[in-house]
């Protein structure tokens, strides 16, 4: 199974960047024609990732380009370079309904790359459930909460806690779960604030999150830590396991374990963790 715990945005405007992806320790590498490219540096930067693309060497990382959004100069082109380069998906900012996806399809074609879709402003919250039954026939296979916009759509002050942000981000993981697709939680500006960083990604975790989005290295080993099972958990999921493997427990749907009551389906999330 795919793990998904660290997703690091890289600016496509940086050849340098996108060569050091190749080394990290990181689960995704998303190259950025968005935010991190400014305008005038935009066909550049897209010529660069066609390239680093076709040169290879990101190993068993996934490689993901987010493009410019639907009504921006940049979309058509963007699409164009990326419909047949071979990237395991496109990451579409401010998706927000099913129309959007239906569009982003449509320029893609049925051969192009599945979507990856921002879920950055109050529309898109809003509009979750029909996003999440659309996925199907979109081939989308991933919401990433955008943190950032979305804070500023809802005139919003999340602080560390993010406490206005948490009905937003566990209506995510729960369209994400529902349609059966990978929810990645959105990024950490703090990046001289590694506890602050820690809590964002135990947060994530708890809320149901498969990983976090990046904006700097420094920042993988944490998440790798943080969206990763602990030792503790993967020898609960091995009790758990031997326990069920037992003869005298084949048939029951629930057994007793440690003076815990466990049930099958604990018993395929101890398997799905320790697949993953």
């Amino acid at each position: 199974m795919t793990r998904r715990r660290s997703a690091l945005y890289m600016p496509a405007s940086n050849a340098r960047a996108i060569a050091k992806a190749r080394t990290l320790d990181c689960d995704v590498v998303i190259l950025d024609l968005e935010d991190a490219v400014a305008p005038e540096e935009k066909p550049a930067a897209r010529d660069r990732v066609v390239e680093a693309v076709r040169e290879g060497g990101s190993g068993a990382r996934e490689l993901v380009v987010r493009i410019n959004g639907l009504g921006t100069p940049w979309y058509a082109d963007d699409i164009a370079a990326v419909r047949g380069m071979g990237v395991d998906a496109v990451l579409v900012p401010k998706v927000s309904y099913p129309s959007d996806l239906e569009a982003i399809r449509v320029s893609l074609g049925e051969a192009g790359p599945p979507i990856w879709a921002m879920i950055e402003t109050c529309a898109a919250i809003l509009s979750l459930p029909a996003l999440s039954q659309a996925a199907w026939g979109s081939r989308l296979t991933a919401l990433i909460a955008g943190t950032n916009d979305l804070a500023k759509d809802m005139r919003c002050r999340p602080g560390a806690d993010r406490t206005p942000l948490i009905p937003a981000l566990a209506a995510t993981v729960m369209a994400a779960r529902a349609a059966g697709i990978v929810a990645l939680d959105g990024v950490c500006n703090a990046l001289d604030d590694p506890a602050r960083f820690a809590a964002e990604c135990a947060q994530g975790a708890m809320l149901g999150f498969d990983g976090k989005t990046l904006i700097h290295p420094s920042q993988i080993d944490a998440a790798n830590a943080g969206f990763g099972p602990s030792e503790d958990e993967l020898a609960w999921a091995r009790a758990i396991v031997a326990a069920f493997a037992k003869p005298e427990n084949a048939d029951k749907g629930a057994i007793r374990l440690d003076g815990q009551m466990v049930e099958r389906l604990h018993l395929a999330e101890a398997e799905a963790m320790l697949a993953r």
